[in-house]
């Protein structure tokens, strides 16, 4: 197969005055697009074959961006900047492309529209029908000669964004919170969750990219929101309905806790290495790699099901419907105190329940109890102001045990398959215990925590 990807310079300053086209730099923003793209085009291996670039300054500022991005120079210093690239005409890049040498494999173009988008579509019928700037391009091309090269041609094309690669950048242009503060409870609930439904659907195309882990992070946080609220308000007036909408939510939601976990590790690497000799530490990012991506994937699939989109819009359905919002206006402040009340009491009962020996599961369900009352005490965040204030560190600390606990499992599973090197085995071993030593540590603390009634 031949590797074409074709890439947009990233959004230039307008000419003013005497200045040329050809002379445009980039904006600020471009900056920060080009940025965001570098490790999306390491990841979708576009640097690794030929890269030719417009001899414009937008398009080779665009280059110089991501080079500063991944600190590696020698892109520039490899990169053949063109005169010929610098055409806005189709048809120029077409011959330009045919004329490539037959030995080459794999090219990064970093051009200008139309030309880039017209010659896409011309060697693909699903190509997109725009392509903005510092966005890119994959298509892949028959192994024929590139003089060969024919109208529709390509058997399969990506394209990405900058605003799919970058939660940063998308977060610019993603839909406003509503004002919701001067609203009554149902308004406030429905409002929520609309929000949260709309924001779920936004970022899937940030999460499908896979390039920025905070796209999964605010997918995941938003659907289990959606859920937490709808399970506060189950419990404190039954809905119609509702509960096996939450299920479905619940499954989307565990769809990604691998995937997340994973994402964690992995930027805990980064941070603070793992003692273990650097070839473990190899095996293991590569390890976890491979396993991120193929519970990717999987995620990916889920995804484009026709389930997956049934049940997304039958969940923005029920909580825009009529009978939902009538539901919702007999829904009390003084039924979700009554309910706080209970749910206040059980988590004292766990609390006073635990030693520092428990098993992790205990400790894992007393901070589901701690997440529970959090969500409700939110439907009237005003009132519980101070209340959620002191939740806080009761939550991060319950987090932070199951963060260790998430990271054992994945060592041993790393362990596991590593049974032909024991000296990686015994490493692991001493890395899991030395994690057990911090979880006890922390397990301490929350046993000494006092009962919410005395926060409440």
């Amino acid at each position: 197969m031949l590797e074409l990807y074709l890439m947009r310079h990233a959004k230039a300053k307008r000419a003013q005055g005497g200045m040329a086209d050809h002379q445009r730099p980039l904006r600020k923003r471009g900056r920060r697009q080009a940025a965001a793209m570098a490790h999306a085009l390491q990841r979708w291996q576009a640097l690794e074959g030929e890269i030719h670039v417009s001899d414009a300054a937008r398009t080779r500022e665009t280059l110089d961006e991501i080079a500063k991005q991944l600190s590696e120079p020698s892109l520039v210093e490899r990169a053949c900047f063109d005169e010929a690239l610098y055409t806005f005409d189709a048809q120029a890049l077409l011959a330009w492309l045919k004329a490539l040498p037959d030995e080459v494999e794999r090219v990064l173009v970093i051009g200008h529209n139309p030309a880039l988008l017209e010659l896409a579509r011309w060697l693909c019928a699903e190509a997109p029908s725009e392509l903005t700037t510092g966005s890119l391009l994959h298509l892949s091309l028959p192994d024929t000669p590139w003089q060969s090269l024919e109208h529709h041609a390509a058997e399969n094309v990506n394209c990405l964004t900058p605003e799919q690669a970058s939660h940063a950048l998308f977060k610019r242009k993603a839909p406003a919170k509503p004002s919701l503060h001067k609203a009554s409870l149902a308004k406030r609930i429905r409002g929520q969750l609309e929000h949260q439904y709309l924001m779920v659907r936004v970022l899937e195309p940030g999460v499908a990219a896979g390039i920025d882990p905070e796209f999964l992070h605010q997918y995941r946080v938003n659907l289990r929101r959606s859920r937490a609220i709808g399970q506060s308000v189950w419990a404190a007036i039954k809905v119609p309905g509702l509960k096996k909408r939450l299920k479905h939510l619940k499954h989307r939601a565990q769809a990604t806790s691998d995937l997340r976990d994973l994402d964690v590790f992995l930027e805990s690497l980064s941070e603070a290495p793992p003692p273990l000799t650097s070839y473990s530490c190899q095996a293991l990012e590569r390890w976890l790699l491979n396993r991120r991506d193929e519970e990717h994937a999987a995620l990916c699939q889920q995804l484009v099901t026709p389930d997956y989109a049934e049940e997304m819009q039958a969940w923005r359905d029920f909580i825009s419907s009529g009978n939902f919002r009538k539901i919702l206006r007999k829904l009390s402040s003084e039924r979700i105190e009554a309910v706080l009340a209970e749910r206040i009491a059980r988590h004292d009962s766990d609390l006073a329940a635990l030693s520092s020996d428990s098993p992790d599961a205990a400790f894992h369900e007393l901070r589901k109890v701690v997440k529970r009352i959090r969500y409700l005490a939110e439907l009237d965040p005003k009132r519980h102001r101070t209340f959620l204030s002191k939740l806080k560190r009761r939550q991060s600390l319950l987090g932070d045990i199951q963060d260790l606990c998430t990271r054992q499992a994945w060592i041993e599973a790393f362990s596991a398959s590593s049974r032909n090197a024991p000296r990686r085995v015994q490493e692991c071993a001493a890395w899991r215990g030395a994690l057990e030593k911090q979880k006890h540590s922390l397990r301490e603390d929350v046993v000494a925590l006092a009962p919410l009634t005395d926060v409440y």
